[in-house]
């Protein structure tokens, strides 16, 4: 496998990342055979693990911390904090005492003694990001963390945390982490440019876009999504939105058919083929959902192949706003002149 720059970190990293959200009562409730995913993954030469506090209430970071024993100092190991915890108003967010707390909980949960990437898992709109960003420094300082990335932050957003980095002399995020795939395709305008123009490295999420390209849901098949099986805005059939997002998937399969791949190895080649891509985080289940994505980066995509996706999902678009996740606050009705 090739390994690509975190940035300018000088961390080198797999261009698929495993993420571990489905380890745990969130997805597969069998600790020993996440175990053996986990290390299947890293057998295949994946060194690039992403995780979370809020996967299953930590239960994903206990099953990792579990997975990496004996194989750590081989792991660029990344996990995030923001989310709630509890019902506790102050175990959540981004500010110097959560952080603080939080991180202690983390690396208790991973068994380890410094996390390589620690991410805030939103923007925070109640907290200064001078006050994070404080907080992560210090923790850098004292050696429990290595490097700060963001998730979910818009352009500006990133530009706001870069310039309040210097002006204060504070750690920078050398990361961000947002949505990317052949349907989900909103960071190509702005937040991937951005990124770049700031040497950040980029860890795409879901780029099997919540599993609409995982091949399973094709147009009038059985296995459509529906939304008494799905209760999202992302899997409502009755949305024009996802309609059309059929049409577009039905597209794609035939189109990674034409070209002898599945529709999953083309999804997760095409993330990574962006140049501002660093690497694309895949959540496997179960043992054949990680077999089915490891042929992806030896997959190089031609020409004729991306012109026809750029045809069928223009670029720097998103086929359906609910598979966004900016503008959570900004595009509230209070924040929009409405009471």
């Amino acid at each position: 496998m090739d390994y690509r720059p975190l940035g300018r970190t000088g961390v080198q990293v797999s261009p698929v990342c495993l993420g571990t959200m489905m380890f745990g009562p969130w997805g597969n409730q069998d600790e020993a055979d996440s175990i053996r995913i986990i290390h299947r993954a890293l057998d295949a030469g994946i060194n690039f693990v992403d995780t979370a506090d809020v996967y299953s209430k930590g239960v994903s970071e206990e099953i990792t911390g579990k997975a990496l024993a004996g194989r750590r100092d081989d792991v660029v190991l990344a996990t995030k904090f923001f989310m709630p915890m509890d019902d506790d108003p102050n175990h959540r967010g981004g500010s110097r005492r959560w952080i603080i707390q939080e991180v202690e909980n983390s690396l208790r949960r991973l068994n380890t003694d410094w996390i390589d990437l620690y991410q805030v898992h939103r923007p925070d709109p109640a907290v200064d990001i001078e006050e994070t960003l404080g907080a992560l420094s210090d923790l850098v300082h004292q050696g429990k963390i290595r490097y700060i990335g963001s998730s979910s932050f818009s352009g500006s957003q990133i530009v706001e945390a870069q310039w309040a980095s210097q002006r204060r002399n504070l750690e920078r995020f050398v990361t961000e982490q947002p949505p990317y795939s052949m349907l989900v395709r909103g960071i190509e305008e702005d937040v991937l440019p951005t990124a770049l123009r700031y040497g950040m490295g980029t860890l795409v999420y879901s780029p099997l876009a919540g599993g609409w390209l995982s091949g399973r849901w094709r147009k009038d098949a059985a296995g459509t999504p529906t939304s008494s099986a799905r209760p999202s805005a992302r899997f409502d059939m009755s949305s024009p939105d996802n309609q059309r997002k059929l049409d577009v998937v039905e597209e794609l399969a035939q189109l990674a058919e034409a070209n002898d791949m599945t529709l999953i190895e083309m999804a997760i080649a095409f993330a990574i083929n962006h140049p501002g891509v660093t690497s694309a985080i895949v959540g496997p289940r179960t043992m054949e959902q990680l077999e089915s994505y490891l042929p992806a980066p030896d997959i190089a995509l031609p020409a004729e192949v991306l012109d026809r996706i750029d045809e069928l999902v223009a670029p720097g678009v998103t086929l359906n706003p609910d598979d966004n996740s900016y503008g959570a606050h900004e595009l509230l009705p209070a924040a929009r002149r409405r009471g």
